[in-house]
């Protein structure tokens, strides 16, 4: 009986050390509190490859060519008494780089960027894809409306990169931007939060010297340079939830990005009308008055006319500036939704009639205009 009881001992003893030999390593050599946060280091670094690996085939570096010219100067000919400067012709120079990014939205060559990178009608744009290859742009769709543009290049097999929602972004929240910091370092990855919703900018390009007022931005501490405006913000399921649009001068640390959700808006009205890269537009620049500015303001909700844009449908329907559009064929301007009035535009067809209240200076005034399509 004795001999049974220690040969029971001596067989618990070695289970447990075979079950002590088999914990990872660093179970045994760590407090609980380090095993916790060794494995969500670990495992935070695994989202992030996991998301670069999958999405960087999706984005693309986007470059200008352009011949550019210095302006003709004068020098001094101490020789020559008589006329004693000469001008000197400027000299002809051909601009050929890298300035911004992109990413593919469909296998047969449709990319979303930034309008500020591709603002100049008189250069060329090419695209460098992640495997080295070269494309030229055939087409270029600039948003009247956003800081966006669609570009067309001809190319099959492409691999789209994931949309997800910007509507259900939550502060605090990881964010991965990926492009072409300063046009030189493609495929750059930074990692950081969504720090700020809501934001309102002003962004442009120091290659181009474009600036445009931007409202409802998504701020981020993830590194974002020049160059890498177009580029994809993504979440850490690999899909975009913003464009990469600016980055704060003043401030480190702080970018921008334009919400996915108003690139899905520009998808869906561009596939609607069969690739056609015109749109239906009023000529308005607005800002949305919500209903506590209204009352603090003595105004009403709606979206307010900073500008009108000479020969526009709204021009030619008589709306002012400080205009209030506080009614859009029949369906009230909300004054809590940024995108509303864009997105009651985009729903029209071109050549459509529509009919606007106009709230000016306390009065409600009638007014009737008719959609064009947006020429650059």
């Amino acid at each position: 009986m004795k001999k049974l009881l220690f040969l029971l001992a001596v067989l618990i003893i070695v289970l447990a050390i075979g079950q002590k030999s088999r914990l990872p390593f660093n179970l045994q050599q760590t407090t609980p509190g380090q095993t916790v946060e060794k494995q969500t280091v670990i495992y935070e670094e695994s989202v992030i490859t996991k998301v670069v690996e999958e999405s960087l085939p999706s984005v693309v570096t986007i470059g200008i060519n352009k011949m550019t010219s210095s302006g003709d100067f004068f020098e001094v000919d101490p020789f020559n008494p008589f006329s004693p400067f000469r001008r000197i012709p400027g000299r002809q120079q051909n601009v050929d780089q890298n300035i911004g990014s992109g990413f593919i939205i469909s296998s047969d060559g449709l990319i979303i960027t930034n309008k500020h990178v591709v603002s100049d009608s008189d250069a060329t744009y090419k695209v460098l894809s992640n495997d080295n290859k070269k494309y030229d742009i055939t087409k270029i769709y600039r948003d009247p409306l956003n800081d966006l543009a669609i570009l067309k290049i001809n190319a099959t097999g492409l691999k789209p990169l994931k949309l997800g929602s910007s509507n259900n972004l939550k502060l605090g929240q990881m964010a991965i931007a990926i492009g072409t910091p300063l046009g030189e370092f493609t495929n750059t990855v930074t990692v950081g939060i969504i720090s700020g919703l809501g934001r309102g900018i002003t962004a442009g390009s120091p290659f181009e010297g474009y600036v445009e007022k931007l409202d409802n931005v998504i701020q981020t501490d993830a590194a974002i340079n020049p160059g890498n405006s177009g580029g994809p913000l993504l979440n850490s399921k690999g899909q975009a939830v913003g464009v990469n649009v600016a980055l704060a001068q003043e401030g480190q640390n702080i970018g921008f990005a334009l919400p996915i959700d108003i690139v899905k808006t520009l998808i869906d009205n561009f596939n609607k009308q069969g690739g056609n890269f015109e749109r239906p537009y009023i000529g308005v620049r607005y800002k949305i008055i919500d209903k506590q500015t209204a009352i603090l303001n003595e105004l009403v909700e709606g979206a307010y006319i900073i500008e009108v844009i000479e020969d526009s449908p709204a021009y030619k329907a008589g709306i002012q500036e400080e205009d209030v559009i506080i009614e859009f064929d029949g369906q009230k301007v909300k004054g809590g939704d940024d995108q509303g009035l864009t997105k009651q535009i985009m729903e029209k067809k071109i050549g459509q009639s529509i009919k606007l209240k106009i709230w000016r200076n306390g009065e409600i005034l009638n007014k009737q205009l008719t959609l064009e399509p947006y020429n650059e």
